[in-house]
């Protein structure tokens, strides 16, 4: 019997692998899709038309709604998962007093462009959400391996460790094993970090670089990423945990990765337009880049790897020079 009424935000690739997940604990999942359309066809032929496809639904156990309004009122639990640029204007229409006493869970990889903030800041600030309120799921995780029910390991990230047993106890089933953490902060810089070192990853393999210079990249990445994460949250972590290695290692050397997808036309000679133009999906990575490049330079924090994204992806430098010297600052 379903004990807590659970919504997921949004119907991309890893929305529709969450309510999949879900759905081996849950009697019925609220499930609020933008378009119309989209919801009509799953209806009607069971799936989702436009990401993991071969995914069937019993819609029986989905309430599906374009109203988020509506869907956000009827849940204890929200599992907000759009791409963090879409985030303002998809719930600024929300009253911000029907989040009182929700656990919202951001399954987000990215950063809000606009108000460079990670999505748990940008809910205390603007919706008056307590931290206490908000958990954070992280991988290693592709949501093509999750569809075809491939081993995942996911960390739930909350300060509050009820909330993060709950969250967790939602996500667990025969293909899903969960991990508690309350380190909210990294858990959500984390992903940021890999899918700008997974640009990277993609552009030294557009520009013919081999898997010796890709472990001397990813070796000198989690040291950034460490880096960073211990001058914006100074924390007692272990960055080799999957929640951060992990997720590092998988979005950089996956087929699935559209992080290392984009990085590749890149480092091919593709534009950044068209790149982005012949994506289907969107690279969090491009516009996370933008953000952590201003905060370095707030922090005064010197991250190799992240400036030659930078150059290359807002400065129209070469992808070539700029690597060439990037492997003369990497050991």
């Amino acid at each position: 019997m379903q004990k807590i009424k659970v919504a997921v935000v949004g119907s991309g690739s890893w929305a529709t692998a969450i309510v999949k997940i879900l759905l081996n604990n849950q009697d019925k999942i609220n499930w609020w899709i933008r378009e119309p359309e989209i919801i009509n066809h799953i209806k009607k032929f069971y799936h989702n038309p436009q990401y993991l496809s071969s995914v069937q639904f019993d819609t029986n156990h989905l309430e599906l709604s374009n109203n988020l309004a509506s869907t956000i009122k009827n849940s204890q639990i929200i599992i907000l998962c759009i791409p963090a640029v879409f985030l303002d204007d998809t719930i600024k229409q929300i009253n911000p007093g029907l989040f009182k006493d929700k656990i919202v869970v951001s399954a987000i990889k990215g950063i809000l462009p606009d108000h460079n903030m990670i999505v748990g800041d940008y809910l205390n600030s603007n919706y008056d959400l307590s931290f206490d309120q908000l958990a954070v799921v992280t991988g290693p995780s592709h949501a093509e391996e999750v569809a075809l029910e491939k081993l995942t390991y996911l960390t739930v990230a909350s300060p509050n460790k009820s909330i993060a047993k709950e969250v967790a106890t939602l996500f667990s089933c025969r293909y899903i094993k969960t991990s508690l953490s309350a380190d909210i902060i990294g858990t959500e810089y984390a992903p940021i970090l890999k899918n700008i070192i997974a640009l990277a990853s993609g552009i030294c393999n557009g520009l013919g670089y081999g898997d010796n210079f890709q472990a001397v990249l990813i070796s000198n990445a989690i040291k950034e990423i460490k880096t960073f994460l211990d001058i914006v949250s100074p924390l007692n972590r272990n960055v080799n945990d999957s929640a951060y290695l992990g997720d590092l290692l998988v979005t950089c050397y996956s087929q699935f990765s559209r992080n290392r997808t984009f990085g590749n036309m890149i480092g091919k000679g593709y534009s950044v337009k068209f790149a982005k133009y012949e994506m289907k999906m969107i690279a969090e990575g491009y516009y996370a880049v933008k953000s952590i490049h201003k905060m370095n330079l707030e922090h005064n924090l010197k991250m190799p790897i992240t400036e030659a994204v930078y150059n290359i992806l807002y400065e129209n430098r070469s992808a070539e020079t700029e690597f060439k010297k990037l492997s003369e600052k990497l050991r």
